[in-house]
């Protein structure tokens, strides 16, 4: 065999060049950053969504913080907002199958934490969180560049603790918390700018829900419905109408967080009544219950977690 035979997945893993049967979206890499443990956490920490096993370190975020939002490309995964002792602006990245520190990217237009984030190939967008209240803003990145955020609109309902997902052409937007836990699902198409549009409702109104997709179905896991939730709902995305029950997480937990491939949804960390460091998988294409896949580095909640296999990359 020739090295001129040979080609990297996505995961790392070399194999025969020409090889058909071999789907990179399906061979991703889930990325977990941030979250909170004991304190504010920078660390990073990666997972081969198409195996099982405990995720490896990756490497640090520029500043240590929750309630961050994430998204992106192949090749790029970028962390966004959050909240130290005060609500961050910053934004950075990562190259995705590598190792190593992440560097900064630039701000959001607004500061603020708790927001959600989804993208296509190019462009990362991050809707609603709380600035000094409830925020209502969208705002998008050119995922490959690095610079400032910028204003894209306004979600249907301003919110914090809302879930992204997205196809490569629309990203959804859903639950979170107003004055009340609240089950509105809106969306966006990617490409554009403009407002969301509704789009249906959860099948349970929660906060602090993971979202992941592949290219035709978005799912929701865990999150805040009053008590810690176990409840996993989806849509498919290129239409509209309400959620359908899915399953169960392994564990009912709050706020984890969500990556996926185009085969396999992933759900990290959250809380239990202490910081989890549980992570349980689906195929996104069935339903039923989540199964065990391992754990992550360290029991956190309130992480964001991306893939270079999502919905969006199709």
């Amino acid at each position: 065999m020739t090295v001129s035979s040979v080609k990297t997945g996505y995961d790392g893993i070399s194999l025969l060049a020409g090889n058909a049967a071999y789907d990179p979206l399906a061979n991703a890499r889930g990325i977990f950053g941030g979250g909170y443990s004991t304190g504010n956490e920078n660390i990073i920490d990666y997972v081969s969504i198409a195996t099982t096993g405990n995720a490896t370190d990756f490497g640090d975020l520029t500043v240590a913080r929750h309630a961050l939002a994430s998204c992106s490309s192949s090749t790029r995964g970028v962390f966004a907002g959050g909240y130290t002792s005060s609500n961050q602006n910053v934004i950075d990245y990562i190259t995705i199958l590598t190792t190593g520190n992440a560097t900064n990217f630039g701000n959001l237009s607004e500061t603020r934490r708790a927001l959600a984030g989804c993208s296509s190939s190019t462009r990362g967008v991050f809707g609603g969180g709380y600035a000094s209240s409830s925020s209502n803003v969208i705002d998008y990145i050119t995922i490959d560049t690095t610079g400032n955020a910028t204003d894209f609109g306004d979600l249907t309902v301003a919110r914090w603790g809302t879930s992204g997902c997205s196809s490569s052409t629309r990203g959804v937007f859903a639950g979170g918390y107003i004055s009340t836990v609240n089950n509105t699902i809106d969306y966006v198409t990617i490409s554009t700018t403009g407002n969301a549009t509704d789009f249906g409702d959860l099948t349970v109104a929660r906060y602090s829900a993971a979202g992941c997709s592949n290219s035709t179905r978005g799912l929701f896991g865990g999150g805040d419905s009053g008590s810690a939730s176990n409840v996993i709902d989806y849509i498919t995305i290129a239409t509209t109408g309400n959620a359908t029950d899915f399953g169960d997480l392994t564990v009912a937990r709050r706020p984890p967080a969500g990556c996926a491939s185009s085969i396999r949804g992933i759900f990290g960390g959250g809380d239990s009544g202490s910081p989890s460091n549980v992570i349980d998988y689906v195929t996104i294409s069935t339903v039923g219950n989540a199964t065990d896949f391992g754990d992550l580095t360290v029991g956190r909640e309130a992480a964001a977690g991306l893939s270079n296999g999502h919905g969006g990359l199709s």
